[in-house]
């Protein structure tokens, strides 16, 4: 039997402490990834577990068209607000939502309905992925149907995806201004 006393018995607390906070680093990448690359939309209750960022309304014509609502893993949105920078691994999830629209006593009022597919990113400040055609940018990217949340149909992210993120480019390609949760108090 080994008995750890004083230091060699701290330093065994920090040395687990510090494999366990790399395993959680390492894990949070891989809910989302593959050895190959290839992004799934992660299966963890996001809306319960993971920070809402924030939410953009999609206008139509008589109401929102549809909501998007973003989720960040558990501290990345701590990281953001400390560095001003998401950390390499971290995952966000944009939830598509459909709408209803209604009159109630407030006014005509737009509100989420079923989700309709899913956008996700990855944090990639190390360059993986290279050979990869959802890998650039500083980014993994992919867009999910409702009905297939492990297969994207994306193929090309600079075809499917830059485009809609040109405006958000100076931060990150992400659209951090919709977002109160990366705010400061």
């Amino acid at each position: 039997m080994i008995r750890l006393t004083g230091l060699t018995a701290l330093a065994a607390i920090f040395f687990v402490g510090s494999v366990a906070v790399a395993d959680e680093a390492l894990d949070g990448f891989e809910i989302a990834v593959d050895k190959s690359g290839a992004i799934r939309v992660p299966d963890v209750d996001y809306r319960a577990d993971w920070t809402m960022l924030g939410t953009f309304s999609v206008a139509g014509e008589e109401g929102a068209d549809g909501l998007h609502v973003v989720y960040a893993q558990p501290g990345a949105a701590q990281a953001y607000r400390k560095d001003g920078v998401f950390p390499d691994g971290t995952v966000l999830i944009k939830e598509l939502l459909g709408t209803k629209t209604e009159e109630l006593t407030t006014g005509t009022v737009s509100y989420a309905a079923e989700t309709s597919g899913w956008f996700v990113m990855v944090k990639n400040a190390n360059d993986r992925f290279d050979d990869n055609p959802l890998w650039g940018d500083g980014w993994g990217w992919a867009y999910f149907d409702k009905d297939d949340r492990n297969t994207s149909p994306t193929e090309d992210y600079v075809a499917e995806c830059k485009a809609c993120h040109v405006p958000a480019q100076a931060t990150d390609w992400v659209y951090v201004r919709g977002y109160p949760a990366l705010k400061s108090k």
